[in-house]
């Protein structure tokens, strides 16, 4: 008995422990971030267009790519990644052949972005005549995107008691009708935080961006053609960072750094507290 205390207590103190010690690099980061980050960041800096030679470069046109190549991914992404998620939880049979699928999903989740970024210059950029584009960049953003959520909506469809659709069915409804107003409802909350995950991972994606969407930015902005070159703010960072000849660019790049945080976090929570308060309602507001 003396033991088995001893152990938990000792167990106890090594989780908090960790738990401190991750909590403690995350802030260190945040803080060294922002600390070096906000002092540069100007609403001309915000909105205003990139300089190459001169000092006072803006990011506006790489904001607004990153926006509109993430929309764009997750209109590709989203029907796929749920429809194929639905049918592994729901209409799927345990077989051989959805076992391989579910291995395929497994491992094309755990491939490295650069390897999507090589098949997407191959297939988009090159084959299909896409050249570097916001378009060649979203379609290949999708293809990294679909494990995630195929898994993310498996789960949360299976977290789902069994008795939601055992009612709904024995209320006379059909499948579709118990999947549309009944599962898809009840695993909202799991499905928010899966596109939240991979709404934040495309945020920050550049190794894949680089093959595809390019590292140039339209003369007109906003430019929404879909086949123009579309650097992100997260490609921005990383060529003021090591190759941009501005005079500022130091100061570019540890203010994009920064900007790209705040934007990260605050998505995050924009999505985060309707999904929380939706899974209260749901849940009774336990």
């Amino acid at each position: 008995m003396k033991l088995s205390k001893t152990t938990d207590r000792i167990a106890t103190v090594y989780f908090w422990v960790m738990g401190i010690v991750i909590v403690a690099i995350l802030a260190w980061f945040l803080i060294r971030i922002l600390g070096d980050g906000l002092p540069h960041i100007s609403w001309s800096f915000v909105t205003g267009k990139p300089s190459e030679m001169m000092a006072g470069g803006g990011v506006g046109p790489q904001l607004f790519n990153s926006f509109y190549i993430l929309f764009l991914s997750l209109a590709f992404s989203l029907p796929i990644g749920v429809g194929a998620g639905i049918y592994l939880a729901v209409y799927a049979k345990k077989n051989k052949f959805t076992e391989l699928v579910r291995i395929s999903v497994e491992a094309l989740s755990s491939v490295p972005s650069i390897v999507f970024g090589l098949f997407g210059a191959l297939l988009f950029v090159s084959l299909m005549g896409l050249k570097f584009s916001i378009l060649a960049g979203a379609l290949t953003l999708s293809l990294l995107n679909l494990p995630v959520l195929v898994r993310v909506t498996e789960e949360a469809i299976r977290s789902v008691p069994e008795s939601y659709w055992e009612a709904s069915l024995a209320l006379g409804s059909t499948r579709w009708q118990a999947i549309r107003k009944v599962l898809i409802p009840a695993s909202l909350p799991g499905l928010i935080t899966g596109i939240t995950l991979v709404s934040g991972r495309a945020l920050g994606e550049t190794a894949l961006l680089i093959y595809t969407a390019g590292l140039s930015v339209s003369r007109t902005f906003p430019d929404f053609n879909p086949l123009v070159m579309g650097e992100t703010l997260a490609l921005h960072l990383w060529y003021s960072g090591s190759s941009s000849l501005a005079p500022d660019a130091k100061e570019i790049a540890k203010a994009s750094a920064a900007l790209l945080v705040i934007i990260v976090l605050v998505f995050n929570l924009l999505i985060a507290i309707p999904s929380r308060i939706l899974q209260k309602r749901l849940s009774g507001g336990k």
